[in-house]
Order: C-alpha cells, then sequence, then structure tokens
C-alpha cells in the first residue's frame, strides 16, 4: 500500500490537501461542548438590609436561607459574608459539569422558601439570585481629567448609562459598583430644634412616608353610574416628592392655620449620596469603579474583548473630560500564558527538526515527518466530525 503512494506522489500530495481541508472545515463546526469544564459553577445570593450590623445580618438573613439551602441538588458547598454596610453575600458551589441554569433555578426556589423568615425590609429590597463566577474578570473605572466631576456624578452615569449596557453583554455574569453613591434625598436632622419642638425621628420618618408616596386616587364616573352619565375621569394625584423644596414642606405637625411645622424647620435636606461608606481614588482623583464578573461557563478572553468593544462605544457619548480606564484585568495573565505556550511550541518544532537532521543527515527524511504530522494532526477533525 504504501509503495502505491510512494510511486505516486502528486496522488499522495492532491490526498494530503484534501484531508488538509477537510479537516480545517471540520474544525470550524466541531462543537467545544465536548472540552471539559475545569471551573465549577457557582450561584451567588444577595440581600440588602440597610443599617444592620454583619452580627444581624448571619442571625436575620443568612441563616434562613443556608437552612433552606442544605440538600440543593448537586451543590458541594456554600459560604457566607455578612457585611457592616447591611449587604450579605452567600456563594453556592456546585459539581463539575452541574447545568448552570437548573443550578440557579434550585437556589432560587430555596430561597423563596426562606423569604417568609426574613425581615421585611429585606423582602422589600429584594433577594438577588444570579448565576456568575466569584472572580472579578476586569475592573472598569470612570475618571475625570482633573476632578471635574465629582464621585457622586461618576457613580449616577454609569449606574444609569454603562452598567445596564455591561451586563447584556455576552458572557458577563454580573457588574457591580464599588463606592456607589446614588443620589438619593439627604434629610439631616437638627437635635436641638427637634428638642425644643418636642419632636422624635420616628413622627419625622412617618411623615415622610405618609406623604411621600405614590397613590392611585381612583376615577370619576366609574360604574355603577347614573344612566346618562357619559365620561369617566382618571384622577391624577400628586406622585412622590422631587426637590428639596418639596421634601421641605412635608408637614410633621399641624395646629390650626398658623401652627405648622414642617420638615424644612427640623431638617437640614439636600440631594446627596445614598452611602458615604466607600471612597474610590485613582492616582488621587475621584474615579468609580465597576467590577465585572464572568458568567460561569464563558470565555474570559472573548468576553473582555466584547466589553472592552462596548465601553468604545459608549465612550463617544462620554461628557467632555470623562474618560475610562481598566486598572485590574485578568485576562492579561492568560493572554501572556497563551503567547508562552505558543513560543515554547515553536521552540520545540525547532529542536525536533534539528535533532531529525542530526541523527539522519538528510533534509529530505527531515521534511517528511514535518509534513505528515501536521497532515495527520489537522485530518483528525475530519475524523471526529465524520463519526459524531
Amino acid at each position: 500500500m504504501s509503495r502505491f503512494f510512494i510511486n505516486r506522489p502528486i496522488f499522495a500530495s492532491v490526498i494530503s490537501i484534501i484531508i488538509v481541508i477537510a479537516g480545517l472545515v471540520a474544525l470550524q463546526v466541531l462543537p467545544i461542548a465536548q472540552y471539559p469544564q475545569i471551573a465549577p459553577p457557582t450561584v451567588v445570593i444577595t440581600a440588602t438590609y440597610p443599617g444592620a450590623s454583619a452580627e444581624t445580618l448571619s442571625k436575620t438573613v443568612a441563616a434562613p436561607i443556608e437552612e433552606q439551602l442544605n440538600g440543593v441538588e448537586n451543590m458541594l458547598y456554600f459560604t457566607s459574608s455578612a457585611a457592616a454596610n447591611g449587604v450579605v453575600s452567600i456563594t453556592a458551589t456546585f459539581e463539575v459539569g452541574t447545568n448552570a441554569d437548573m443550578a440557579a433555578v434550585n437556589v432560587n426556589n430555596r430561597v423563596k422558601a426562606a423569604e417568609p423568615r426574613l425581615p421585611e425590609t429585606v423582602r422589600r429590597n429584594g433577594v438577588v439570585v444570579q448565576k456568575r463566577s466569584t472572580d472579578i474578570l476586569q475592573v472598569v473605572a470612570l475618571k475625570s481629567d482633573g476632578g471635574k466631576y465629582s464621585t457622586l456624578f461618576l457613580s449616577n452615569y454609569a449606574s444609569l448609562n454603562i452598567v445596564d449596557e455591561l451586563k447584556r453583554v455576552k458572557g458577563v455574569g454580573d457588574v457591580t459598583v464599588f463606592g456607589a453613591q446614588d443620589y438619593s434625598m439627604r434629610i439631616w436632622l437638627k437635635p436641638d430644634r427637634m428638642a425644643q419642638l418636642g419632636v422624635t425621628t420616628s413622627e419625622i420618618a412617618a411623615a415622610i412616608n405618609a406623604q411621600n408616596a405614590q397613590n392611585a386616587a381612583g376615577k370619576i364616573g366609574q360604574e355603577p353610574a347614573p344612566n346618562d352619565q357619559q365620561l369617566v375621569y382618571t384622577v391624577t394625584a400628586k406622585g412622590r416628592l422631587l426637590s428639596e423644596d418639596e421634601f421641605g414642606n412635608i408637614v410633621i405637625r399641624a395646629s390650626g392655620p398658623s401652627g405648622v411645622l414642617r420638615l424644612k424647620d427640623v431638617a437640614r435636606i439636600e440631594l446627596g449620596a445614598y452611602s458615604y461608606e466607600q471612597r474610590v481614588t485613582l492616582d488621587g482623583q475621584p474615579t468609580i469603579a465597576m467590577g465585572v464578573f464572568l458568567q460561569t461557563g464563558a470565555n474570559a478572553l472573548e468576553v473582555a474583548d466584547l466589553v472592552q468593544a462596548k465601553m468604545q462605544e459608549l465612550q463617544k457619548k462620554f461628557p467632555q473630560g470623562m474618560g475610562y480606564v481598566v486598572p485590574v484585568d485578568s485576562t492579561r495573565f492568560v493572554t501572556a500564558s497563551i503567547k508562552e505556550v505558543k513560543s515554547t511550541l515553536i521552540e520545540a518544532m525547532v529542536l525536533v527538526i534539528a535533532v531529525v537532521f542530526l541523527f539522519l543527515q538528510s533534509w529530505r527524511a527531515t521534511l517528511i515527518p514535518m509534513v505528515a504530522v501536521p497532515i495527520s494532526l489537522i485530518g483528525t477533525f475530519a475524523g471526529l466530525w465524520l463519526f459524531g
């Protein structure tokens, strides 16, 4: 059989070319699902209890959820973390090869079973269940040239214009804003004035909750109505308050036409940040950092390129004097490792060729394995596709 091809080199060359073309075509259509999953899928549960200590979070929020998580199908273990800023995070890790979508569904069902035992504030804020890696893929930071924009402005610009766009990028599991300072109406109470007027904090909170609400005012003329009624009007009432003046006019106490105590009489009101507990700077300048988390099973290099492309697109709409940098990128190590593998492969090929030529003392004999081995390897892909 070998002599047949040796005596017909052109025929053998044509067959080799066909094998290479078939292998390259098959390489493009072969699925990558057969590659093993080396990282166990993880599902992260996040809950917020503003003002609560870490101990309170562990007892009232983490404990009920952890009790329900025991026994989830294919779960290996879970870890909990409660911080003094009122956020508790529980990470459930599953066996390698577990379907991440089904794992998230199973965990979400257990969390729903635990929700009746959680504090009312936690239920109102919502418990978030996400499938994502626990490691940060990248950190994207917004910067302001010469401190033109404050951290408060940068934080809200990121929340409104960037975070949602990055979350929609294929392969991104979640985007977290570090040091987030969302716009909120800050009410700074004056204890001396409150003591003089006999006003308590609970009275002020109750007045704000009652007068800063969106209520359904109903309709005029709806059924049952007289037979000659022709029109139905939907009553539109003023909803939530928006400005400092509107909040300042909230009535705390009223005792007659001239005895009205308003919120501005006992407090200073301003549009500020929701939280001042964290502050992020880059080279001494105010900035806001967004941590991009990888979705379980996604390709890190591909996702990093997509995130970079999306940021380049969003940068065109940035205000004058605003830009972005990527101070942390875990894919740089992966890229460097792949580069080292390529250089090692090339060095190995050169060494093998040199050793073969040194012992055989013939370029023709050295050329044969140099050509035959790549052809057989590339042709293997055609065999994989052919046999499914």
